[in-house]
This record gives C-alpha cells, sequence and structure tokens, in this order.
C-alpha cells in the first residue's frame, strides 16, 4: 500500500484521498454507505468544505463512529474573521467533532497573512491553540497565490489542481511544496471528469512520494477502482503511458477544468458544464448529456451577454465566452448526427 506524509503535519495515510465534493449529488443513505465502504477498505483522508452544501453533515454521520482512526479536512471560504469563526463552529457542529486536522482557506484571491487587515491568519492561529484546529491550509487555483503562500512559511499544507495534464508552472509548485517540507493535497486528480482512465491517473502520481491526491467520488463503481488499488497500486507501464500522451494531445490548450469559480452567471448559464460539454460527451458520453433538460441548459449559452464577468474571474485565465460558443457549436452539431 502506497502511503504519504503531508509535510510537518506528519499525517500518513494511504496515497487515496476521498474528495468529498460529489457526495452532496446523492441521498444521505447512499452517501454515508459510500462513506462508510471507503473508510472500512482503507480510506483514512477525507475532504470536504463548507460551501459543499450537506457535504460536511454526510461525513459526520457516516464517520463519526471512527473519528479518531481518521483525518477530517474542511474549508472556509469567509474572508472575515467573524465568517471565519461561524464557518468554524457549524462545520465542527456538521462533523460531529471538536477538532479539524487540517482547516483550509478556501480559494482566496490573496495569501491571508499576519497583519493584513482580514484578520483571518489570527483566526486560524487562535483556533489552534484553542484545538479546535492542528494544522493551517490553504486551497488555491492561482498559481500566484500557490507559490505567495509556500514561500509565507505560514501553510502546512496546500490543496492546489494536479493531474497528468499539469502544465510545468503546476509541477513547480508541487516540487516547491517537496522542498518546503509542506504537505501537497492534489486536487482535480481526474481534471473536472475529463481524466477516465484512474489507473493512469494514479501511477502517474506514483513517482511524487509527498503528493496526496483526493479523488472525487460519487459512485460505488469509481469507489471499487481506487480501493483495489489499496493492494494493487497501478505502475505507469507503456500501456498506460500512451493513455497519457494521448489525453495530453487532446486536451492541450485551452480547457474547462469545471472548477465553478466563475459562477454565478448573470443569466444563469452553467458554466462550468457548458463550457467543457463536447469534452465531456466525446470522453465520458451519457445519456443524460442530450436530455431535453441539458439541451436546454446548452441554449441558454445563446443569452450570454458577453460581460466577460466569467472570464475576469477564471483561475486558468480562460476566453470563458468563446468557449461557451465553441461548445454551443459543438453540440448543436451533435443533436445534429454529425460525428464527433
Amino acid at each position: 500500500m502506497d502511503q504519504v506524509t503531508l509535510g510537518k503535519t506528519g499525517i500518513t495515510v494511504p496515497k487515496n484521498g476521498f474528495g468529498a465534493l460529489p457526495v452532496q449529488r446523492v441521498g444521505m443513505d447512499q452517501a454515508v454507505c459510500l462513506l462508510q465502504k471507503a473508510y472500512e477498505g482503507g480510506f483514512r483522508f477525507f475532504d470536504t468544505a463548507r460551501s459543499y452544501t450537506d457535504s460536511e453533515e454526510k461525513l459526520g454521520e457516516a464517520l463519526s463512529h471512527v473519528r479518531k482512526n481518521i483525518y477530517l479536512a474542511s474549508k472556509t471560504p469567509s474572508k472575515t474573521a467573524d465568517g471565519f469563526w461561524k464557518d468554524l463552529e457549524t462545520t465542527l457542529h456538521n462533523l460531529k467533532t471538536d477538532y479539524l486536522d487540517i482547516y483550509q482557506f478556501h480559494n482566496p484571491d490573496f495569501c491571508p497573512k499576519p497583519g493584513d487587515g482580514t484578520g483571518l491568519y489570527e483566526a486560524m492561529v487562535k483556533a489552534k491553540e484553542q484545538g479546535m484546529i492542528r494544522h493551517i491550509g490553504i486551497t488555491n487555483h492561482r498559481q500566484n497565490v500557490a507559490k505567495e503562500a509556500i514561500e509565507s512559511g505560514l501553510y502546512e499544507t496546500l490543496q492546489f489542481p494536479f493531474s497528468y495534464l499539469a502544465a510545468p508552472s503546476d509541477l513547480e509548485i508541487v516540487e516547491m511544496c517537496r522542498k518546503a517540507d509542506m504537505g501537497f493535497i492534489a486536487m482535480k486528480a481526474l481534471s473536472g471528469g475529463l481524466i477516465t482512465n484512474s489507473a493512469a491517473a494514479y501511477a502517474y502520481m506514483r513517482p511524487f512520494p509527498h503528493v496526496l491526491p483526493i479523488w472525487g467520488i460519487q459512485r460505488e463503481k469509481e469507489l471499487d477502482e481506487f480501493l483495489s488499488y489499496m493492494e494493487n497500486p497501478p505502475v505507469l507501464t507503456e500501456e498506460l503511458k500512451q493513455v497519457i500522451d494521448k489525453d495530453k494531445k487532446e486536451l492541450s490548450g485551452n480547457f474547462c477544468r469545471g472548477c465553478g469559480y466563475c459562477m454565478p452567471c448573470p443569466v444563469g448559464i452553467e458554466i462550468n458544464t457548458c463550457a467543457r460539454m463536447s469534452l465531456l460527451i466525446r470522453r465520458s458520453p451519457s445519456e443524460k448529456q442530450l436530455t431535453p433538460e441539458a439541451q436546454a441548459m446548452m441554449a441558454k449559452i445563446k443569452d450570454c451577454l458577453h460581460c466577460r464577468a466569467c472570464a475576469s474571474k477564471c483561475p486558468y485565465g480562460l476566453d470563458t465566452p468563446k468557449l461557451l460558443e465553441e461548445n454551443y457549436k459543438d453540440y448543436q452539431e451533435i443533436l445534429a448526427g454529425k460525428p464527433y
């Protein structure tokens, strides 16, 4: 079984983290079954967030009885100290625990530091002194904020997008964390669902001993794949290298990662789905993508105001309105029966 130690935290867990964002999309009973099966199969690190609707409650319901055996990480999106404390209190209540192993600032557009006027970092330190949290972390999609967090020495973990589609600049951040003995938690290890070969995704991560991937798991079939890797971790074979090379060619350039930080749209376009629909249909086709509801969702693209608010918020600098137009055109061609 591959193990990962998250830098100075000393947290050592199997190289399979459970990303609990997707469990907000299933009912309580199904989520509890999924989470308990993950625990019974060896998962020990579970990551959630105050922003993930009822994800924290589902984790609390499923795992509170084994709290001493697991590590829980959550996040606050608050921009004020008062909001920080309210979020932390709610999170602890939902998770049915009196402490978090890691508490993270959730994708702030700046790096919170002591004396910056927000009181956020000071609140983190106070929460740690009071035993409510054990380690201070930060998540981000912005390279400049991530680098500033690493260089500051203020944080024990960084959660950042990382997969085999990573750019050289992303790899630089991974290496910076290693040198700083800072835990690296890899979000978007399946690139928001665009990577469909989990064995290739896992095998790519293996040469990075300090990287803990958290897999966004919603279905039992998906969980079973990762559970099988506990005892039989995939090796980067020539066949898997070919899968990775093919995906890199197909997904090179500008593509939407589905992070959702462009939302909400003033006219109600589901940007984080619509801007990558053509890729989703090609890579993981589903009848749901062609239902009347899906067609209505895609038709909203015609209402785009071209205000470019989405583009201004995209951490990857994408021309989102252009991506929406291209995806709507591709989608119409697919509906017309043209091959894709």
